[in-house]
């Protein structure tokens, strides 16, 4: 059919400033905190405008519970084929026999998993929270530690790697229903298939939750969970790069269950404006300029770890494979949260995260979002000295700052061309 409308660009507040100017004034503040600070949350990251374009579509009218074909409302037709070319997209970008992209978050999908695999009281073996585990994998303030019983494995105390004999050891004593594999903080890559034949041993599914490495995956830069896990759980922003929501990726012979964990059992209707923004996000990260993206976010992050340690800072498990590192910044007199503060009146925003050792709080950073905006090797190397002279002294903050503002400057998010 022939398109004759227009809509206006994704960047564009002039609608809503007519419209609602207080809201419009909010989100033009978050552009310039976005585009004038270095975002260095791990699992933060900017996408194309196109992303933005698709979130800020028609598609955020349309009720469309259930899947393309077999919907309960009717008008879907469109919402059907923006739908499959996600799924299509998504499929071949993993190298599936079968996705699922409704999910609204990594936790929702990860909430999907465990109700197609398991039932309430079943026992999972998952990597503790202390140890960089996830809320859904056994938080008693979760759903995950309310329904089930988690057993949680660590990572060991001085190389900060996963202790895979201890992985082994609690299985067999505890036979858990199923096991997963993944963490919000773990910088190194997860051997896939040790979980597999851990698993196997005890006849356990494995369940990956690969939120952060995915899009590394994705761009050939980190192994693939998918030829090993049951059920791949993944976040479809981080260094994915696209909308916040999640998916699944699972088996052919897994596809049908996994689908009415999502819908009905655990979500209503399908957020169509989101799936087609994750199906632009999936065409882009199979391109050639993605591939090398991903492999230029890990060696920023490789650079951004050798030069904290350079400076001073604990890194732990002496680096990273991956797009994100944790440090403790102890070694330079400041605990994890007042290092969060200086650093963010320096102008740089970031987490803290668990580390292994007892009640110790330290800094998980990523090089996600400075790689999108195009920032190389040698500005990391600049970012590592910024970071560590500001938590050294205090009131460098505001020379750090300036220096940050000329680097974003040099480097936005979203250039006007």
């Amino acid at each position: 059919m022939p398109v004759t409308h227009t809509l206006e660009g994704p960047l564009s507040v002039d609608v809503l400033g007519r419209q609602d100017p207080e809201l419009a004034e909010i989100l033009l503040g978050e552009l310039e905190r976005q585009s004038t600070t270095l975002q260095l949350i791990a699992a933060e990251n900017f996408t194309s405008p196109a992303v933005l374009a698709a979130l800020g579509s028609p598609l955020a009218n349309k009720y469309a519970e259930g899947y393309p074909g077999a919907r309960h409302h009717g008008g879907c037709e469109i919402v059907d084929v923006a739908e499959r070319i996600a799924v299509e997209r998504a499929k071949a970008l993993f190298g599936a026999d079968h996705a699922n992209v409704q999910s609204h978050s990594g936790s929702s999908a990860v909430l999907a998993a465990y109700a197609a695999l398991l039932r309430p009281g079943d026992t999972v073996l998952a990597m503790g929270l202390p140890h960089g585990g996830h809320l859904t994998h056994g938080s008693p303030a979760n759903f995950s530690g309310r329904w089930f019983d988690f057993v949680g494995y660590g990572v060991d105390p001085e190389s900060g790697l996963i202790d895979h004999e201890q992985v082994r050891s609690l299985a067999r004593t505890h036979r858990p229903k199923a096991i997963v594999c993944g963490s919000i903080s773990y910088p190194r890559h997860i051997d896939y298939a040790a979980f597999r034949e851990v698993a196997d041993e005890v006849g356990a599914y494995l369940i990956a939750d690969a939120a952060h490495p995915i899009g590394l995956v994705a761009g050939g830069a980190a192994p693939s969970p998918v030829p090993y896990a049951d059920v791949v759980c993944a976040t479809t922003h981080k260094v994915l790069r696209g909308p916040r929501g999640g998916m699944l990726l699972c088996g052919s012979e897994l596809a049908e269950r996994v689908d009415r964990a999502v819908f009905p059992f655990t979500q209503g209707g399908a957020q169509m404006h989101t799936i087609a923004a994750k199906a632009v996000a999936f065409g882009e990260a199979a391109t050639p300029a993605f591939t090398a993206y991903a492999h230029q976010v890990v060696a920023n992050a490789r650079v951004l770890a050798q030069g904290l340690a350079a400076e001073g800072l604990a890194v732990t498990t002496g680096g990273t494979d991956t797009h994100l590192l944790t440090v403790d910044p102890a070694p330079l007199g400041v605990d994890g949260r007042t290092a969060r503060g200086r650093l963010a009146a320096a102008g740089m925003v970031l987490d803290t995260c668990a580390l292994p050792h007892p009640d110790v709080r330290g800094l998980r950073l990523g090089t996600a979002a400075l790689t999108t905006q195009g920032m190389g090797e040698a500005e990391t190397a600049r970012i590592a000295v910024l970071f560590a002279t500001a938590l050294r002294d205090e009131s460098a903050g505001r020379g750090v700052r300036e220096e940050v503002r000329d680097l974003t400057g040099r480097f936005p998010p979203y250039p006007a061309h």
